[in-house]
């Protein structure tokens, strides 16, 4: 009897153990089809100038890259801006960047190579135009630049084609009534504290570390953009500028360099970019941990916690990648 209720008991355990094997086999089956293996291989993610949201996004947002996709080894490659970032995502140089999407619209109607192939991943946060003087220059709006040293960004960069674009609304050439300086972020602020520029343009999330800084021990002031000059930009900008809107900087921002007001500006969308070129399980994957990473991120770069899951299928003028459909319908209610 003992032997055969041994026995007996014996068999159930084992047709227990299968059939808990069954059950995990499908499961995994469901999760991971036969031969899709987890993505690996070699990236390079552009990013921007040094202390720069960008800059500073993608050195935070590759930690957690590595801890999700550990087969995956991410490169980080400082850029010009949003214009240079286009390009190397587009010719094959890097696989993924941040630009805005002004900038890709340009890349489009200029059909500059491999445009065509361009896809986006995700919205990410609005970039606000930052117009930075010494506040005892007393320059008050974009007419009272003219004749003066300003810094409108790198050649590469989506502040530059802004700053132009910022210039011509308000009636100036941007290549004859001032002198403009084709410097970045990392340099902009100091020069503009030794007295080598008069104001600088920069597009950033809010706030933007470098200037930031300088408002801590140098007197500046944010130089209204109304929206006026908005529409005057919608007027003059091609297709490219519907991707402008007018905003405000709040009132915190940078606090005493507002006089603790806000400041009506420009914004425009940043997009996660990619191309048709990358595997729908790495984009899915990164995709993934851009939103997966949002709040943690945001404790130290404040725009990051802006990205939000319900805009940010909203791509245009980019068609959204299949690897990043696949993970937003994973998700969907």
């Amino acid at each position: 009897m003992f032997t055969f209720a041994a026995r007996f008991g014996r068999v159930r355990l084992l047709q227990g153990a299968a059939a808990f094997l069954v059950v995990v086999g499908l499961l995994l089956w469901w999760l991971l089809p036969i031969g899709a293996a987890p993505p690996s291989g070699a990236v390079v993610f552009s990013t921007g100038a040094n202390n720069g949201v960008y800059q500073r996004y993608g050195t935070l947002l590759k930690d957690y890259l590595a801890h999700d996709l550990p087969l995956v080894s991410v490169s980080l490659r400082n850029s010009e801006g949003s214009q240079q970032n286009l390009k190397r995502v587009a010719t094959g140089e890097a696989q993924f960047t941040i630009a805005t999407a002004d900038a890709v619209a340009k890349y489009q109607m200029d059909n500059k190579p491999g445009a065509d192939r361009l896809r986006g991943c995700a919205r990410l946060y609005d970039d606000y135009v930052q117009l930075v003087t010494a506040k005892d220059k007393n320059i008050r709006s974009v007419a009272a630049l003219k004749g003066l040293k300003v810094g409108v960004g790198q050649d590469g960069s989506g502040v530059r084609l802004l700053a132009d674009r910022i210039l011509s609304a308000a009636a100036l050439d941007p290549r004859a009534d001032i002198t403009a300086v084709p410097a970045g972020i990392d340099t902009m602020p100091d020069l503009l504290e030794k007295g080598e520029l008069d104001a600088f343009f920069w597009s950033g999330g809010l706030p933007t570390a470098a200037v930031q800084t300088l408002s801590k021990h140098f007197d500046i002031s944010l130089v209204p953009l109304p929206p006026a000059l908005v529409s005057q930009v919608h007027a003059s900008g091609g297709a490219a500028s519907r991707y402008y809107r007018a905003a405000e900087m709040p009132a915190d921002a940078y606090g005493k360099a507002q006089d603790n007001k806000a400041v009506p500006t420009i914004a425009v969308a940043n997009l996660l970019v990619t191309t048709d070129r990358i595997p729908d399980r790495l984009v899915e994957g990164f995709t993934r941990t851009v939103i997966k990473s949002r709040d943690k991120i945001g404790e130290k770069v404040h725009p990051a916690q802006l990205v939000d899951l319900r805009t940010a299928i909203y791509t245009d003028p980019l068609p959204l990648h299949n690897g990043a459909k696949r993970y937003y319908q994973s998700v969907k209610p």
